[in-house]
């Protein structure tokens, strides 16, 4: 007698971990002795985490007090931190009792989805997307609805979008910088977007996990313009921690205790020594702004190079480190191109089919946070 499977059993894969993969088992294989893989894959800052970061965590286990849990919603000192953050970078005031530490952006997001939803609400969001958002929402019973954005409009949500949708969603995903396409809600947009969620009662969810690292145009908080917007953030992406799993919240009063019920039974809390790796985080600006300088560099050589390998339909790349490349009209199939790309030249990328189901098998997103000498060599592999 076959056993029943359940729901989870049917989600997607998150494909550009099968990438990861792939180059891992080639890297270490007798095929890359002569030529090591380049990883443009993944959107993992070549460096790892900042010096203090790491100084203080040795410090911390150097003093042999215990780490044990802490409170579920995370250590009073890093959200006070974080309090501290959002003034400096927004002029915004918001209080310490609405930041939940969480164990990444990724334990953000089913946190925000269950305390907000209710299974077969209708979540809008414009695609191509982060994968997971689509198959959390799946996951939990939840139903994406697309929303037909374009290179245009930079792949982003409109108002419009949300007034011709009879009926309305229940919530909205936002995501800027956006992750594949670098795109950005400028704050005017952002802040329309928001008002009209509050209003209409469209629970909204901003994805902010790459704010610091924008190119020309200013990035703003959702916290800014609505009292009852989710907002996600994490450590990973500017603040260069993707290993040590920890992010952040800032919820609207009605999400605290939800949130902080849900966490206790799903996490306990945050890894503890994460956190105290995270508090050190935000004394690191200067080094953290050097490194977003070098990506900046690393952004130009890409689209400076990558027309003369054909490749020269690029979407926005206003902020985070991808760039979202349109490879269709060529012929090409982006899934046999990054194999191809892989396994002859020793560089790796992402389809764009893990983003955009539909029409994904026409892109292809080249993360460009490895060194500037990996960028380099391999946008002469790519040229090749």
């Amino acid at each position: 007698m076959a056993l029943k499977a359940g729901v989870g059993a049917r989600v997607p894969p998150f494909l550009v971990m099968d990438v990861i993969a792939a180059a891992n088992a080639l890297a270490a294989s007798p095929a890359a002795a002569d030529r090591r893989v380049i990883r443009m894959e993944v959107g993992q800052p070549a460096e790892g985490a900042p010096e203090l970061v790491r100084e203080a965590v040795t410090r911390s286990l150097a003093s042999g007090v215990p780490l044990g849990y802490t409170e579920a919603r995370g250590r009073e000192d890093l959200r006070s931190r974080i309090v501290t953050h959002y003034a400096d970078w927004y002029g915004l005031a918001v209080d310490a009792g609405r930041i939940a530490i969480t164990a990444g952006a990724s334990a953000g997001f089913p946190l925000a989805f269950l305390a907000a939803f209710e299974p077969g609400d209708t979540i809008a969001l414009t695609i191509p997307c982060y994968p997971p958002y689509l198959n959390i929402m799946t996951a939990l019973g939840l139903r994406p609805q697309l929303l037909p954005a374009t290179a245009a409009n930079g792949f982003q949500p409109t108002v419009a979008m949300l007034e011709a949708l009879d009926p309305p969603p229940d919530g909205l995903l936002i995501a800027s910088p956006a992750n594949p396409t670098g795109s950005m809600l400028a704050p005017d947009d952002l802040a329309a977007l928001a008002r009209y969620c509050h209003n209409a009662g469209i629970r909204l969810i901003s994805d902010e996990i790459y704010h610091g690292l924008t190119f020309g145009k200013p990035a703003a908080t959702a916290a800014s313009y609505s009292p009852s917007a989710i907002v996600i953030n994490s450590f990973s992406k500017y603040f260069s921690m993707t290993g040590w799993r920890i992010g952040w919240m800032v919820l609207p009063e009605d999400l605290i205790r939800p949130v902080e019920c849900l966490a206790q039974n799903f996490f306990i809390c945050a890894p503890h020594i994460s956190q105290i790796g995270a508090l050190a985080a935000f004394d690191c600006h200067d080094e953290l702004q050097a490194r977003r300088e070098r990506f900046s560099r690393s952004r130009e050589i890409l689209l400076e190079a990558l027309p003369r390998a054909g490749i020269d339909r690029i979407s926005p790349a206003d902020g985070a480190f991808y760039l979202y490349a349109d490879i269709g009209a060529r012929g090409w199939n982006s899934t046999a191109y990054c194999r191809h790309l892989l396994y002859d030249h020793h560089v790796a990328a992402t389809p764009g089919h893990d983003f955009d189901p539909a029409h994904g098998e026409d892109f292809v997103r080249f993360s460009y946070c490895a060194s500037e000498a990996d960028i380099t060599e391999a946008v002469a592999r790519i040229c090749r």
